[in-house]
């Protein structure tokens, strides 16, 4: 092998999209470390948590709300009204929305999960100092919001 080869080698450790795409496999098992015995995945809390602080919301907007793509979302959806945590209602405007409403029992599993999702995301920053952490997560935002065309599935802006 000669120097110039050497020199062009990329070390995936190095990158940030490595190391972000690691941060979220740290950050999914945080998660379900703290919330497993409640059998719910972090984009159905995001799911639950969004539609209970936009009640009548339909599918599209939850999915922009919460960055997914239309098919996933529906999965999503399918799988809290399937436990009946939410329930979706036919839009007295036009019958081929779906308004989207979180029942007795979703706001019943949210206020035993959001504790349990607090402390996994303590969990996360917890090698931070308080500084660290408030600078990680502007600096977070920040490439989000300068990124936003870039996703597959762009969400509107984010709410702090």
């Amino acid at each position: 092998m000669n120097t110039s080869d050497r020199d062009t080698r990329i070390h995936v450790d190095s990158q940030p999209g490595h190391l972000i795409r690691r941060l979220h496999q740290i950050a999914v098992g945080l998660f379900v470390q703290e919330t497993e015995s409640l059998g719910i995945t972090p984009m159905q809390y995001a799911a639950l948590q969004t539609v209970e602080q936009t009640p009548g919301m339909d599918q599209r907007t939850l999915a922009r709300a919460i960055a997914l793509d239309a098919s996933t979302t529906g999965g999503v959806v399918d799988r809290l009204e399937a436990r009946q945590l939410i329930e979706r209602h036919t839009s007295p405007s036009d019958r081929r929305v779906r308004l989207l409403h979180i029942t007795p029992q979703g706001n019943a599993l949210l206020q035993q999960i959001t504790p349990l999702m607090l402390q996994a995301q303590q969990r996360i920053l917890e090698p931070l100092s308080p500084s660290q952490r408030e600078s990680f997560m502007d600096m977070l935002g920040l490439l989000i919001d300068s990124n936003r065309d870039h996703s597959r599935a762009p969400a509107g802006p984010r709410r702090a």
